[in-house]
């Protein structure tokens, strides 16, 4: 297995190094137990975003059975690519035969957080709104920048398309995986930390 989540620290990478997207990490007890508080931003580190992101009265975390956040994906290499993902780019994929296309672009090689990071843009969420695939995942901290009204979010989660940010695909290869992004089981939230992993 491999697995493919950003560690909640501190110091981790976080959108447009938004202070308030930072882990607090705050001792509350170290005698006779120890025991530590986090408070943490849902949009921190490996998240899913569900549609109430950013569609008013969308669908929210409660509405998903645990089975929607497996199945078979493939992982396209696109870090050839400098600035977004386009239509071109992924034409050649046969959407039908996966539950989740996720993509390794050239942010997995940026330890900090980059403005200029490659996003899926408006056309290729388009293209991919038009299949029955459960989720769509990045490597970078949002799918989408440069893009007024979020359309590229909207596309996706307007068809009931998960979309999965911050994966660490460091360390993994183009091809075909099973995988598992699991939710923490909150009740009605518009979005969630994850652990990922594919196998």
């Amino acid at each position: 297995m491999i697995d493919i989540t950003m560690t909640v620290k501190e110091s981790m990478k976080v959108y447009k190094n938004k202070a308030e997207k930072k882990p607090k990490f705050t001792v509350v007890s170290d005698k006779p137990v120890y025991e530590t508080d986090l408070s943490i931003n849902l949009h921190t580190g490996t998240h899913i975003d569900f549609p109430k992101h950013m569609i008013p009265d969308g669908k929210t975390s409660k509405d998903y059975g645990i089975d929607h956040f497996v199945g078979k994906a493939y992982v396209v290499d696109v870090t050839f690519l400098n600035r977004r993902i386009l239509k071109k780019d992924i034409t050649s994929i046969n959407l039908s035969t996966y539950d989740f296309i996720i993509f390794k672009t050239k942010n997995s090689f940026s330890e900090a957080f980059n403005p200029e990071f490659v996003y899926l843009s408006e056309e290729a969420a388009d293209y991919l709104s038009k299949s029955d695939i459960k989720g769509v995942g990045i490597d970078g901290l949002g799918i989408e920048r440069e893009q007024a009204g979020h359309p590229t979010h909207k596309l996706l989660l307007s068809k009931d398309i998960l979309i999965y940010e911050g994966l660490d695909l460091s360390q993994v290869e183009e091809g075909v995986y099973e995988f598992v992004g699991l939710p923490l089981k909150i009740d009605d939230v518009e979005a969630s930390l994850v652990r990922a992993i594919l196998r």
